[in-house]
C-alpha cells in the first residue's frame, strides 16, 4: 500500500501552488528500503543536497530528512521510497521569492523489482532526445518529461530505452545509467552536458578504483557501444542488468559484469 507524508505528517495533499507542482522546481531521490534501512543514503543525501543547492532550493537538515525517513521505513522489509524536495509554495510566477519554505514529500510504495532475466534484458535506442543542458546535468530535478516522452514509444516488449542528446551522443536509459566494456575497460558517458549522475554509477566507480578497473567517461556515438564486448544498465533499485540485446544486436556477458554482479551481491559494490 502507497502511503504518502508532506513535510513528516500524513498526506493532506499538496497545495496548487507548490512550485514543484507549478514549474518542476524541485529535485527528487528513489531508494530502496531493504529491511527497514535505506543503503547508501549518504550518496542519496549528497545528490539531494547538491541538487538543491544548484536550484536556489535551502536544503532541509539533513538530522530532520533521517527522522521523517525513519518513520516511512519502520517495518519495511522491502519498498520503495521516493523523497521529493521543492521550492515551496509561491505566488510570483517564475520569480523565486525573498524567502522560501522547501517542503518535503515522501512516498513509500510496495517493491516492484522483477527479477533479472537469466539471458539479460533487451533494450531499444528511443527517438525523443535529450537537451544538452550543463546547467542541469547530472541532478535529479522535477523535469523528467524527456523520459517519460521516451518511455511512451515501447509497451513490454523491451526492458529499457537508451537515450541520445541532441547531436546524438549516448547519455542514459530511461531510468538507468548504462556501461559497456571494452576490454578491461569500464566505458560510461560522460554526463557533464546532460543526464542523471546515478547513486548506483557512483558506487560502481568506486569499487573500479579500488580493484583497479580502469573508467572511461566519453562523449560517443551508438557505434561504439554496439562494437563492445558487453553492455549494462543500472540504478539504485534495479542494481545492475545485463543487457542480451539492442535492437538485433546481441551481446555476451563479459567478465567484468559478472564480477560487478557478484560484488553487488556480496555488498561489496
Amino acid at each position: 500500500m502507497t502511503a504518502i507524508w508532506v513535510d513528516g505528517r500524513p498526506d493532506d495533499g499538496l497545495p496548487a501552488d507548490d512550485r514543484g507542482l507549478a514549474f518542476g522546481h524541485g529535485v527528487f531521490e528513489t531508494m530502496p528500503v531493504i529491511f527497514a534501512a535505506i543503503p547508501h543514503w549518504e550518496k542519496h543525501w549528497r545528490r539531494l543536497w547538491k541538487g538543491c543547492r544548484r536550484l536556489g532550493i535551502a536544503p532541509p537538515e539533513e538530522r530532520l530528512l533521517r527522522d521523517e525517513l525513519k518513520l516511512a521505513v519502520e517495518g519495511q522489509e522491502r519498498a520503495v521510497l521516493k523523497l521529493i524536495v521543492t521550492a515551496g509554495s509561491s505566488h510570483s510566477g517564475y520569480s523565486l521569492p525573498l524567502e522560501t519554505i522547501p517542503r518535503r514529500i515522501v512516498i513509500r510504495r510496495p517493491w516492484p523489482i522483477r527479477e533479472i532475466p537469466p539471458d539479460g534484458i533487451r533494450l531499444r535506442w528511443c527517438d525523443t532526445r535529450l537537451p544538452i543542458d550543463p546547467m542541469l546535468a547530472g541532478i535529479k530535478h522535477l523535469n523528467r518529461l524527456h523520459s517519460v516522452m521516451a518511455r511512451a514509444e515501447w509497451g513490454d516488449e523491451v526492458d529499457e530505452g537508451l537515450m541520445l542528446d541532441q547531436e546524438g551522443f549516448v547519455v542514459e536509459g530511461t531510468m538507468s545509467n548504462v556501461f559497456w566494456i571494452e576490454g578491461a575497460t569500464l566505458v560510461t558517458p560522460d554526463l557533464r552536458y546532460c543526464g542523471v549522475a546515478g547513486v548506483m554509477r557512483e558506487r560502481i566507480f568506486e569499487w573500479a578504483g579500488s580493484h583497479r578497473v580502469e573508467v572511461c567517461q566519453t562523449r560517443s556515438k551508438p557505434a561504439r557501444l554496439l562494437a563492445a564486448d558487453g553492455v549494462f544498465v543500472c540504478n539504485s533499485l534495479i542494481g545492475i542488468w545485463p543487457v542480451e540485446r539492442i535492437g538485433t544486436q546481441r551481446f555476451a556477458h563479459a567478465g567484468l559484469t559478472k564480477r560487478l554482479l557478484d560484488a553487488m551481491a556480496e555488498g561489496k559494490c
